[in-house]
């Protein structure tokens, strides 16, 4: 082996074991009895196992178990609405030939430049005015409104390498343009739109800013601000351990739906051109 083969893969183990080692901490210090943390001690391997405690005591103090159904929702309703419309936004900006089209598509995929973080005062304000807020359709509107643009990007992308000869040839036929929409360009974009609801399941299970702008009640708090208010409480009792454990375990299904759905997943995503 070249010494050019061999620098790149220590480089390359380096820098795995580099960003591994937080998850390593994570893992170690969740394992542990919860009486049996300190933090000089957080890299080494405990000598006991308190993960089934830890989880048990999150399940007994905390709603954490309706809060991952209320992100479970937003998860599935969300990214799910988020992937037709952006096939329908792409439909008819490539395949209908949308007059002014990429104007259109600019305006839709624009409002993803800006910053989460600067769209959150505004969002507050005027859902305090409405009845949106604190509720689970507020929350499932906002992650689809952040959702669309990248659906649609993906979506604009994939239709552009889908022959047009098939829509004229389907329309040649007497097929309207939604049976067109439903009945061929849908089924044959199977792959690219399960790419983009893995992506977005995953973003929407993750999010922590929207959750703790525009809920308050337990009934409509996402997993990820319930989980953020356990942490909160470390210094008023709760040992880090537990806090550890109850984001190991709701970090599962995210891990769980990449690892069952990893190669339609990057199948998509190479189809889409991305």
């Amino acid at each position: 082996m070249r010494p050019y083969e061999v620098a790149r893969r220590g480089v390359l183990v380096a820098l795995g074991l580099v960003w591994l080692f937080p998850t390593y901490l994570i893992v170690v210090n969740a394992i542990r009895p919860a009486d049996a943390y300190k933090p000089a001690e957080a890299v080494k391997p405990s000598g006991g196992f308190g993960f089934v405690d830890n989880v048990r005591q999150v399940w007994e103090t905390t709603d954490i178990l309706q809060s991952m159904g209320s992100t479970l929702l937003y998860a599935l309703v969300a990214p799910a609405l988020a992937v037709l419309l952006g096939a329908l936004a792409g439909y008819a900006i490539v395949v209908l030939r949308l007059k002014h089209g990429f104007a259109w598509f600019m305006i839709i995929y624009g409002g993803s430049i800006f910053p989460f973080q600067m769209l959150l005062v505004p969002l507050f304000v005027g859902y305090s005015k409405t009845p949106l807020y604190d509720t689970r359709l507020g929350m499932i509107l906002i992650h689809l409104a952040v959702n669309i643009p990248f659906a649609a990007l993906v979506m604009r992308n994939f239709f552009g390498g889908v022959a047009v000869s098939i829509f004229e040839a389907a329309r040649m036929d007497g097929a309207s343009t939604m049976r067109i929409f439903w009945r061929i360009f849908l089924p044959v974009s199977w792959p690219a739109l399960a790419a983009v609801f893995i992506f977005e399941f995953t973003f929407t299970w993750n999010d922590l800013l929207f959750g703790l702008t525009l809920t308050q009640s337990e009934s409509a708090r996402p997993v990820m601000t319930e989980l953020a208010a356990l942490t909160t409480d470390v210094y008023a009792g709760t040992p880090v351990p537990i806090a550890l454990a109850a984001g190991l375990v709701v970090s599962l299904p995210t891990v769980a739906v990449f690892l069952a759905t990893q190669r339609l997943f990057a199948r998509g995503l190479s189809i889409a051109q991305l």
